[in-house]
């Protein structure tokens, strides 16, 4: 075997070794920690090292298994492709003469190494392409397109399936993945890694409420600072699919790809079909794993420039029932406790007085608003706040006047569609005109009231849709499924939103955390992480969605005291103390609040506003504590890490008292830390512990990470807040 195939790409602590064989896309012989520099002949011999085949007729024994393993090279497991001609023809493609391109490309946050490796299958007039990248991250990203290559004659070419797959080290022994529902997303689940194959789909046109987020695979009993973990995660918004596979040749591996409808990809001659991106992440323990996607999402160009602003939403203060005097007494009251952004939710548009009329019509009511909103933008601009909007622009009520003039721009089956949740149907944003209507009214809106937000809300599947407009331009087709084109389409309307509003800021907003992906972050600034307010359960809910998203991309409100998902009432410490930690923002009545909640409130509101630097640029790290122990320690820890804030949260009843110490995960060995409460969140409340003097204690970096702290009584539904600085 000549080393001269043997490609060693190195980025950010992370080796990719790919064996670029001239009858195959890429092996990958290694993916995780950096091997050093490693020179031709020992190059030579990680190719070889796995090589198990004795005989000129053993191919299928060799571990030569691309990243698109396919049945002519003997895999006998599920393949990677899956297509066919109309004709019936062509559903086992043969590639052959890959060429493979090295080459070092411009990316967020720097260079980046590609390969691309192109195939050709000159029996069915296919040719199938990969792009493998490493980041200046250390992620790692894989994509494949296929094109029909045959001549004007073949039969048209349908797509079923684009799944790439990576492998993962043989002692990738247990598996975890997420799921959830609506107000009670991204929970973890462990499982075993056994043979077989564990699938993970979503059907309903988006990211979905239950969705994998990271299908991680390690090391059995992983954690966030133990164990060595690989994770897959598809970069996409509409219909998903990933799997774990441990087939019976031995592999252990990670795929993900875009679930198509029959029919959805059809391609005629010279037309291609480019899969999302599969990003891949490593790292001993979870939170290494998770910092190479949050160094990532920080350098897109979509990534906000600017500290992100605390805001109030009106939705659980008002609902429906919009009052101009009831909201400029309320921003006034958010001004005075240090909210920089004040958003209106639904109910401000054409006959939107419930949920049953009004969505598409895009036109500020002027039975509820009869001077228009420019009164309530502008006292929300002299009080020295932004202005946010919401809109749904992707749904539809046939109560509407859209409807009634534009029958044609609903997606359906072409037989009634699917069952309507909140009197909602889906609008075809590539229907001829639908796109440019939707640019233009809230192009209009942005420029009139000086728009700085729109909260872009999506509360129903999308499911049984099909065109029911076709579009020549777009490609679409009467009666074809629309998730694919209806998920670009999504995408180039908020680009080319941000193309005329450069300083604009879009939130995804899905139902709550129902569109959460690294897809939607290439066109987004902020996600909603669920409509679940209540700290108990989003203690959990923004945990997990840590792991993909950085802090400060990830709205965390403060709810009212009697949350209105669980009707669970917390202390205001504890909501405002668990709100600290993402994007920060307020979703309540502040007009019914008492003085002393809105003193507190204001009080963790200005500490969120200087601790900001700290958590919206740090590295986020937790500790592994026992399953059993009902407290969570999480922190930030400054990339110098000269600065960190730990939050000590507890959720429940312990066990034991006053239990063992915990650590402090993420600092400095070598330097000495002040540790210090940040605040005395909880009034009147006497914590014994020596550390929690109002002059702290001084400790080695060493002690604080091995060791750890000594816990005062911690109640359930409280959190202390830890400041380490060095000394």
């Amino acid at each position: 075997m000549s080393h001269s195939r043997i490609v060693h790409l190195r980025r950010a602590g992370t080796s990719l070794v790919l064996d670029l064989m001239p009858d195959r896309h890429p092996v990958v012989r290694h993916w995780g920690e950096d091997l050093g520099e490693l020179d031709g002949a020992a190059l030579a011999d990680v190719g070889i090292a796995q090589n198990t085949a004795t005989g000129s007729n053993q191919t299928w024994t060799t571990p030569d298994l691309p990243v698109l393993p396919l049945p002519h090279l003997g895999w006998s497991a599920r393949p990677a492709v899956l297509l066919h001609r109309a004709d019936g023809s062509a559903f086992s493609i043969h590639p052959e003469n890959v060429t493979h391109t090295v080459e070092a490309v411009d990316a967020p946050g720097g260079q980046a190494d590609q390969v691309t490796s192109t195939a050709t299958d000159p029996v069915h007039g296919i040719v199938l392409t990969t792009v493998l990248r490493l980041e200046p991250s250390g992620l790692v990203r894989l994509r494949a397109e296929v094109a029909d290559a045959a001549g004007p004659d073949a039969a048209p070419l349908e797509v079923d399936e684009l799944t790439p797959l990576l492998p993962v080290p043989a002692d990738a022994t247990e598996l975890l993945d997420f799921t959830g529902h609506h107000a009670f997303e991204r929970q973890p689940v462990r499982t075993p890694f056994t043979p077989g194959t564990r699938l993970r789909e979503s059907w309903e046109g988006r990211t979905g409420h239950d969705a994998v987020t990271w299908l991680v695979a390690g090391t059995a009993g992983f954690g966030w600072r133990r164990g060595r973990v690989h994770a897959v995660h598809l970069a996409w918004s509409g219909n998903t699919r990933a799997l774990a596979a441990h087939p019976a040749q031995g592999y252990r591996l990670l795929g993900a790809g875009e679930l198509l409808h029959p029919g959805e990809i059809v391609l005629g001659p010279g037309q291609s079909y480019t899969s999302p991106w599969v990003v891949g992440s490593w790292g001993e323990g979870l939170d290494a794993l998770a910092a190479r996607a949050h160094a990532h999402v920080r350098a897109l160009p979509s990534y906000p420039a600017r500290p992100r602003p605390v805001l109030l939403n009106i939705w659980e203060a008002v609902y429906f029932n919009h009052d101009l005097d009831k909201l400029k007494a309320l921003a006034d009251e958010a001004a005075a406790i240090g909210i920089e952004r004040f958003v209106v939710d639904d109910g401000w548009f054409g006959s939107r007085r419930d949920d049953t009329s009004g969505l598409g019509d895009w036109q500020v009511s002027p039975e509820v608003w009869p001077t228009g909103l420019e009164p309530l933008a502008q006292h929300v601009r002299e009080l020295g706040m932004e202005l946010g909007l919401w809109f749904e622009p992707e749904m539809i009520n046939r109560d509407s006047e859209l409807a009634r003039t534009h029958p044609d721009w609903i997606l359906s089956d072409g037989a009634g569609g699917a069952v309507e949740h909140r009197h909602q149907r889906v609008l075809d944003l590539t229907a001829p005109g639908a796109w440019d209507y939707l640019f233009g009214a809230i192009s209009d809106l942005v420029e009139r009231l000086d728009l700085a937000y729109i909260k872009w809300d999506h509360n129903s599947t999308v499911l049984a849709a099909g065109h029911m407009a076709p579009n020549a331009a777009l490609g679409t087709r009467y009666g074809a499924p629309a998730i694919h084109d209806q998920t670009l389409a999504l995408y180039r309307l908020l680009d080319a939103l941000h193309e005329r509003f450069p300083n604009l800021e879009i939130e995804s907003c899905c139902g709550g955390g129902g569109r959460i992906d690294l897809g939607i972050i290439e066109h987004t600034q902020r996600v909603w992480t669920s409509d679940c307010n209540d700290a108990h359960d989003r203690a959990n809910i923004n945990r997990g969605t840590m792991l993909l998203l950085p802090p400060e991309l990830i709205g965390t409100h403060v709810g009212s005291g009697r949350d209105h998902t669980t009707l669970r009432s917390l202390d205001i410490s504890f909501r405002a103390a668990t709100a600290l930690w993402g994007h920060m923002g307020v979703e309540w009545d502040l007009l019914s609040a008492s003085d002393a909640d809105k003193q507190g409130l204001a009080e963790l509101i200005g500490m969120h506003k200087q601790l900001r630097p700290l958590l919206h640029s740090g590295t986020v790290v937790h500790a592994d504590v026992d399953e059993d122990d009902v407290v969570r320690i999480q922190g930030v820890v400054a990339p110098d890490r000269s600065d960190a804030l730990f939050g000590l949260t507890s959720l429940g009843q312990a066990l034991t008292w006053p239990g063992a110490p915990r650590p402090l995960p993420g600092l400095d060995p070598q330097r000495t830390y002040r540790v210090q409460l940040a605040a005395p969140l909880y009034a009147g409340h006497v914590y014994q512990a020596a550390w929690t003097r109002p002059e702290g204690v001084v400790l080695p970096g060493s002690y604080l990470v091995n060791n750890g702290l000594s816990l005062p009584v911690i109640h359930p539904d409280h959190m202390l807040l830890v400041r380490v600085t060095a000394v």
